[in-house]
């Protein structure tokens, strides 16, 4: 019973896919976050222009 148990536990410390898993999570998270950080930013330039164009004409 203690081998099966100590068998169990080498190979779960062995696993590292659920890390690996959550490590790729967050940077996804992180590059989700600059990018509407930047779409964000452009979008209000972008408006700003047009809303200078517009007035002029």
């Amino acid at each position: 019973m203690m081998t099966v148990l100590l068998q169990t536990a080498l190979r779960l410390r062995a696993d590292n896919r659920a890390v690996t898993a959550i490590e790729y999570a967050l940077i996804a998270a992180l590059i989700a976050v600059v990018i509407i950080g930047a779409v964000s930013a452009v979008g209000t330039g972008v408006s700003n222009t047009f809303n200078s164009v517009a007035s002029e004409l």
